[in-house]
Formats: C-alpha cells, sequence, structure tokens
C-alpha cells in the first residue's frame, strides 16, 4: 500500500469515528460548526450564536432548536444545550498541549451543509490572538489543515480522534488557531452548561490605539500624551453613567498607566466592582469613578 492510500485510509478512519460528533450552528448568516462534548451538550464558538436559540444540525440531517446554556464571548466559547439523540461524544486528549509538528485532523459541518475533514500538523503553540470584543486569548494552537468559512467551532483531533482544539481564528493565509483542549476549556464548559456564563467587567466604550491617539491629539494642538483614546461610549452603560465622553483620553486605570489596550483589560479584570479612571479631556487631568457591570 502506498503512502497516499494509508493517508486516504487514516482520513477516512478519523472521519468514521469523529463525524457524527461534529454538528453545524446555524442555517442562513454566520454559519459554524459545533461539537457534541456531553449528553445534549453542544460545544462551539461564541461567535457563532446569535441570541438564546440556535440551530444545530447532526450529521444525518436532523435539525433541532438549541438554547445557549452559557457563553463566555471574551474567550469565544459558548456551550448549547440541544437533544443530541444517538450523537456520540468526542473522546479529549489526555496529556499535555499537542508539539509541533504532530499530524492533526480538522472537522467541520459548516451550518449542516456537510461534512469536511482535512489533515495537517500543529505549526505553532503558545499563540495568542483577539477575541470578539479585543480580549487576548493566550495559550492558542497553530495548524495548518485548511478549512472552509463556517468551520470554526469544529474540531482539531489526533489520529485517535481525541479532541485536541477547538477552532477558533484564521490566521493570515493557511493557517488556523484552535483554543486547546485542556483542563481550562473542560472547566469553562462545565461551567458554561450549567449555565453560569462567564462575565468580564466592561466600561462600555470603543477606543482608538495609542499610537494613533498620540498623532490624533498633535493634529488638534494638544500636547502628546501616552493613553487610549475613547472614540465612542455606548449608551447607558458604566462608561456613559460615569460621564466618560468621546474624546476622552485614559491615562490611568486602576491605579497603573494605560500604555495599550491588554493594559485596560487587565485593570479591569483586576478591579472590585468599581475601577477609578485617570483621563485627560483636552489638557485638563480629571478623576472618574466608574461602577463596573459585567
Amino acid at each position: 500500500m502506498g503512502a497516499l492510500d494509508g493517508i486516504q485510509e487514516e482520513i477516512q478512519r478519523v472521519a468514521e469515528q469523529v463525524s457524527k460528533a461534529v454538528v453545524g450552528i446555524g442555517q442562513r448568516w454566520g454559519v459554524g460548526s459545533g461539537i457534541v462534548v456531553g449528553k445534549d451538550q453542544v460545544l462551539t464558538n461564541a461567535h457563532n450564536v446569535r441570541g438564546d436559540e440556535v440551530d444545530v444540525t447532526f450529521l444525518d440531517g436532523r435539525t433541532a432548536t438549541g438554547r445557549v446554556a452559557g457563553a463566555d464571548i471574551d474567550g469565544d466559547v459558548a456551550v448549547i444545550s440541544v437533544e443530541t439523540s444517538d450523537a456520540p461524544v468526542i473522546e479529549w486528549a489526555a496529556g499535555g498541549p499537542p508539539q509541533l509538528g504532530l499530524p492533526v485532523f480538522a472537522l467541520a459541518n459548516p451550518g449542516g451543509r456537510g461534512l469536511r475533514v482535512t489533515l495537517g500538523f500543529i505549526t505553532g503553540v503558545e499563540r495568542s490572538f483577539r477575541g470578539p470584543r479585543g480580549h487576548r486569548i493566550t495559550g492558542s494552537v497553530e495548524h495548518d489543515a485548511p478549512l472552509l468559512p463556517g468551520s470554526s467551532g469544529g474540531p482539531i483531533v489526533d489520529a485517535e480522534g481525541r479532541l485536541l482544539g477547538l477552532n477558533t481564528n484564521r490566521l493570515g493565509e493557511g493557517f488556523y488557531l484552535a483554543i486547546p483542549a485542556d483542563e481550562a476549556l473542560r472547566g469553562q464548559v462545565d461551567t458554561l452548561g450549567r449555565g453560569e456564563s462567564t462575565d468580564r467587567a466592561r466600561l462600555g466604550i470603543g477606543v482608538v490605539p495609542a499610537h494613533v491617539a498620540r498623532r490624533m491629539r498633535r493634529a488638534v494642538g494638544l500636547p502628546a500624551a501616552d493613553g487610549l483614546l475613547v472614540r465612542m461610549v455606548e449608551d447607558d452603560s458604566p462608561a456613559s453613567r460615569a460621564g466618560l465622553a468621546e474624546g476622552d483620553l485614559i491615562v490611568v486605570a486602576g491605579g497603573k498607566p494605560v500604555g495599550g489596550i491588554d493594559d485596560l483589560y487587565e485593570a479591569l479584570g483586576a478591579a472590585a466592582g468599581t475601577i477609578q479612571l485617570i483621563i485627560l479631556r483636552g489638557s485638563d487631568e480629571r478623576a472618574v469613578d466608574v461602577q463596573l457591570t459585567s
């Protein structure tokens, strides 16, 4: 048997073993994939779900309406409660994170439009990327198994069909990032499955990066300063209620200088109910106490 025949047999074997645990999410716009991780429990990306209900399509063509049990938007993970019937539960890989060069299989069922299975290799570990609301997601696994649009939320598995990661983000041309199927993800699945959504403190603002903020302030004759420039404030948000306004420059959060968005997220994560911001409004410095809500 030639090498290509062997590869074909491996792909077919993994597909047969895992395919029934891979589902389609949604039916029209913003479709994705998901994984059966427990009885009546499907894991997917938070960016694949909108609202409290979502269509879930199984390999046999059955479509059921699922309920979002819990979602971590910043971590881009959601658990859907749906009748899985006889769909098998995927097996999680044991041991540490996958190593460079490990062969992996990526599976997807974009919006329930049919199973896709591709082969690739782990090309990087401990990678990071930005989640839907800008939070940095760390510890991700990079691989080069090709994926179609709508594949996010599907699994990468090893040669034994065991779950290694949750495909989440395209990285340039031909490379993809997956949230590792480690103990942290298992814990999230348990928490979200119980309906305990992971909410992080947020201000309710949009910001301009520090290097752009410096340039914009110089353009209108204001002294340059490090910080994040507020470009919008959501109505009835913690920032709005505290009086933050478009054009304010956040220079300190929770007593620490703000040189970039990660500094602000770190300060918000450490805050307990209230956070003090030091802002520049024009050339005037002022302190603003913000009562946070999740």
